[in-house]
């Protein structure tokens, strides 16, 4: 299937760098599904994170195949990631969220930090990161990501969990396995994230 988003065919943006993001979004849809009886772990509402959970692998790896982030550490917020990525992690901060959601968080902060440090708004595009959240990430070590991990697993979301309207269109083109309706919520999607990039 041809690639209709004009930036998947850009230089800056590998194939290979969506296709981790794409493999982020299905763990986190799988996240959302083991913690269904739970959805507030991940700030779900029940009515979202239950029909997820009823997803079969092939419809939530159809969901999971958008060319943005499902999911949100507060990547919005710069104020946060500058305090955050500014100061010494502490023992005190790490906070008590199962193992699975702070494995998660790990991955997607690493992820974070590798688009952050690719050219072109990538981290903009994908995770809805301001610029100057982006250039923080790329000042920061390595090493500090897995301390941050465990202090931020908390923070972990659904992108947009706020707009039932999206999380309801996607969940049932994919259940539907409707490909174009599938598209045109993923259009849907850049919406909501260019929306929220405006002045």
């Amino acid at each position: 299937m041809q690639e209709p988003f004009l930036w998947a065919r850009q230089a800056s943006f590998s194939a290979q760098t969506l296709a981790s993001l794409r493999e982020l979004n299905r763990r986190f849809l799988d996240l959302v599904a083991a913690h269904s009886e739970n959805p507030g772990d991940l700030k779900m509402t029940q009515e979202t994170a239950a029909p997820i959970a009823g997803l079969s692998e092939e419809a939530r790896a159809a969901a999971a195949d958008c060319p943005y982030a499902l999911f949100d550490l507060r990547f919005d917020d710069h104020a946060h990631w500058r305090a955050r990525l500014g100061e010494s992690w502490r023992i005190a901060d790490e906070a008590a969220v199962a193992d699975d959601l702070t494995a998660f968080a790990r991955l997607a902060l690493f992820y974070a930090w590798h688009l952050a440090s690719t050219p072109k708004l990538g981290a903009q595009l994908w995770l809805g990161m301001a610029e100057s959240t982006a250039s923080a990430f790329r000042a920061a070590s390595l090493d500090r990501l897995p301390a941050l991990a465990a202090s931020e697993a908390v923070n972990l979301s659904a992108r947009w969990s706020g707009s039932t309207v999206y999380w309801r269109a996607l969940i049932s083109a994919a259940a539907r396995g409707d490909p174009r309706r599938l598209r045109r919520v993923q259009l849907f999607g850049l919406q909501l994230g260019a929306a929220r990039l405006l002045p």
